[in-house]
């Protein structure tokens, strides 16, 4: 469990917490560039770490991220004109450029002081991965863009999407992390489950070692930008079956699920405020592009992907009742919910808006959610002392993988982590795929 002050450290992120400030020393996402499809058209409200934005694509393709009010007499800019690389303000004219600086001002005589001084707030933004990420730390510790795999590969090789969360960011990352409930929360239901057949697929098989071996043993590997977690269960004869998970400061998990060949699956949780959060989603293949047949089961949802609409809100979510069908889990799946991802918030969110730590009751199957708590409120701790996090400034340190491995018992997760990647933490090979140029 956690102390109610730790509790509170780790959830909170306005401006003036110390999780508040750790996040705003990395960049984060705050959009996906297909929101802002096209040059001069309409601004996107964005609301991130309690902080309320507008996001608009300039004449020149750039973005532009910046405080909705204007600086006259605070008229809301997301009402704005989008025009000639900059927002204008539509009561009386004013318009402010990417770097927030009143560039027009009709009404104010040339030459006063107001010309030239004025501006509101506004926050570097660059695209990557298909998505648009902002930076709201100070200036002068601008850090590096994080190279997740995801955004080095050709565009055709991922689909991005993002989700609503329910709930504090925290308890959500915890839930990617804790591979151990897959045993339960994403089975079939009891009275269809079945033993493994020897020449069943390898999903078949993994779900069977899964639902057989509700005790994962963790072993952990500590790398710049956070840890791997290794989980291995029982599988055939004198093997194990590991599923391996990457976490990466502050707020970033990759699954654990994929063999070689098979689609790697990422997330980024970004809080809306301490109550809500857009998880990022992102499935990628460093060797090939996703055929039309995956893209179309992913926007449908699939894996971390949820069902959503236009608006990113899942069609399962918290108002509903996760549409759940009790017939169905009497008889189908374990929880009667439809989607790994929807079962994953379904659980999440029930843990309140704010999960309450301090009455926790921890096994040793929450090894993962345990080390992260501790590296990311060590990681916040530290910068409040004076110590900023040294990782932000090395974007190389975020080119890893996670996935899934068979290997003898007698292997431990090092062995397995060179058997699976060749390398002890995952390091993805830099030769494999094309770097997107941006």
């Amino acid at each position: 469990m956690l102390s109610a002050a730790d509790n509170d450290c780790l959830t909170q992120t306005g401006r003036d917490t110390a999780m508040g400030a750790l996040f705003r020393r990395f960049w984060m996402p705050v959009a996906l560039s297909a929101e802002l499809p096209e040059a001069d058209g309409p601004p996107l409200r964005v609301r991130v770490l309690s902080e309320d934005l507008i996001a608009f694509r300039a004449s020149d393709g750039r973005v532009g991220l910046v405080e909705p009010h204007c600086a006259h007499r605070g008229a809301n800019l997301f009402f704005g004109r989008n025009e000639a690389d900059g927002i204008r303000c539509i009561y009386h004219g004013w318009k402010f450029d990417l770097e927030g600086r009143a560039v027009e001002m009709p009404n104010v005589p040339q030459g006063a002081a107001y010309h030239g001084r004025t501006a509101i707030t506004a926050y570097p933004t660059r695209e990557f991965a298909g998505m648009v990420w902002a930076y709201l730390g100070p200036r002068e510790s601008l850090p590096a863009m994080p190279e997740l795999e995801a955004g080095l590969v050709p565009p055709a090789h991922r689909f991005v999407s993002k989700k609503l969360q329910q709930c504090n960011w925290a308890q959500s990352i915890e839930g990617a992390l804790d591979t151990a409930h897959f045993s339960f929360l994403h089975m079939p239901a009891p009275r269809v489950a079945q033993a493994v057949h020897p020449d069943a697929n390898a999903d078949a098989r993994r779900l069977t070692w899964m639902r057989d071996d509700p005790m994962p043993q963790f072993s952990f590997v500590e790398h710049a930008a956070g840890f791997v977690a290794g989980a291995a269960r029982r599988a055939d004869g004198e093997e194990l079956y590991w599923r391996i998970s990457q976490y990466l400061l502050p707020n970033h998990s990759l699954a654990p699920n994929a063999l070689p060949g098979e689609n790697h699956q990422g997330q980024t949780w970004v809080p809306i405020s301490d109550t809500e959060c857009w998880i990022y989603t992102y499935v990628w293949n460093p060797a090939r592009a996703l055929t039309e047949a995956e893209r179309e089961k992913l926007a449908r949802g699939h894996g971390v992907i949820a069902e959503t609409d236009a608006a990113y809100v899942p069609l399962r979510r918290r108002e509903n009742d996760y549409l759940i069908d009790r017939v169905a889990q009497r008889n189908e799946s374990y929880t009667g919910v439809r989607g790994v991802s929807e079962q994953d918030a379904m659980v999440q969110d029930s843990q309140g808006l704010i999960a309450d730590r301090t009455r926790e009751h921890l096994t040793a199957t929450d090894a993962a959610v345990v080390r992260f708590r501790r590296v990311v409120l060590e990681a916040a701790k530290a910068l409040a002392s004076g110590t900023p996090p040294a990782v932000a400034r090395d974007g190389a340190a975020y080119r890893l993988r996670s996935g899934s491995w068979i290997a003898h018992r007698d292997r431990a997760l090092p062995a397995v982590m060179h058997e699976r990647f060749g390398d002890l933490i995952g390091r993805a090979p830099r030769d494999e795929g094309k770097e997107e140029k941006r």
